[in-house]
């Protein structure tokens, strides 16, 4: 068993995850976030957007006073509107870059450190080079405009390309091209591997991480359901650990921190955010017995580990 788990990461939880009701930046977001706040399981959270003015101000708070890490995530804003930064369509590009210049605003009023981005929809073999020149160029712009709000961590989060998200980022080797190209030139960029994307990309952690080793920054952990089109959880929708036709289970978790461990990308002089992605999808499921889950799943993981 390796040492405590908070020598090595911020134990976090996606907010708009597990308490969905919230994603679109309204409903109890104040009830839902005080309840993390209070549960000391976790220290760090990772939240949307939250439209009221005077509520993110509370939520700030609330989150400062429970001496909480704080990441803001741009998804709930992009992926409703179908916004892309590596659209070819410049107007459309210039919508998404307009997007998350306004997250980096209330990330920072809500003292977040770092800030989770997704690239935008894959347009192909024909034109995924030239896509990817695009991000880059969007993800600099993003980059540069972060230093008027404190500089967060800019993290660009690995998506799927086959099931679900059809995301540019994507595969490792893409991930991999965006990450070279900005990282010489921006300390304060990073990518996000998400466990549960690993089986949608067809790819095993313990050859992809050290690849992306210099480069990765941040984690998420969750589950997914892929080989069965008809399960209720298929796609990318971040089902309990154990649900039934599931892909990630405690010993793959278990196996992911010792993977982490082994190549130093957690440990006392690192501290990334490792925050898991869950949310109640099925009959009789709530929102307290899934992170109660995912609690339970972290802690024997870790165990085992």
């Amino acid at each position: 068993m390796l040492e405590s788990i908070y020598a090595n990461m911020k134990v976090g939880i996606v907010h708009f995850k597990a308490y969905p009701e919230c994603v679109n930046g309204d409903g109890p977001i104040l009830e839902t976030v005080t309840k993390i706040a209070e549960d000391a399981f976790f220290n760090a959270i990772e939240v949307g957007a939250i439209k009221d003015v005077k509520v993110r101000t509370e939520v700030a708070k609330i989150l400062e006073i429970a001496g909480m890490e704080v990441a803001y995530a741009t998804q709930p804003t992009l992926f409703p509107a179908k916004l892309s930064l590596c659209s070819l369509d410049k107007a459309e590009r210039q919508k998404a870059l307009n997007a998350v210049f306004n997250c980096l605003k209330q990330a920072y009023d809500l003292g977040a450190t770092a800030i989770r981005i997704p690239s935008g929809k894959d347009p192909g073999s024909e034109k995924r080079e030239e896509a990817k020149k695009v991000l880059i160029d969007s993800l600099a712009q993003i980059l540069e405009k972060a230093k008027e709000f404190g500089n967060p961590l800019v993290t660009l989060k690995i998506f799927d390309r086959l099931y679900d998200k059809e995301a540019l980022i994507g595969p490792v080797d893409d991930a991999l091209d965006i990450a070279e190209a900005l990282c010489p030139s921006y300390e304060n960029f990073g990518l996000l591997t998400d466990l549960s994307h690993f089986p949608l990309l067809h790819e095993d952690p313990a050859e992809t991480l050290p690849k992306l080793q210099k480069y990765v920054k941040a984690f998420h952990i969750g589950n997914c359901v892929y080989k069965d089109r008809l399960h209720p959880c298929y796609g990318d929708l971040q089902p309990r650990f154990g649900v039934e036709g599931g892909e990630v289970d405690i010993p793959m978790l278990s196996k992911y921190y010792r993977i982490l461990k082994d190549l130093n990308l957690i440990g006392p002089d690192k501290l990334p955010i490792i925050s898991a992605e869950v949310r109640p999808l099925l009959p009789m499921e709530t929102s307290e017995l899934i992170i109660a889950n995912c609690k339970r799943a972290i802690q024997q993981a870790w165990a085992l580990a």
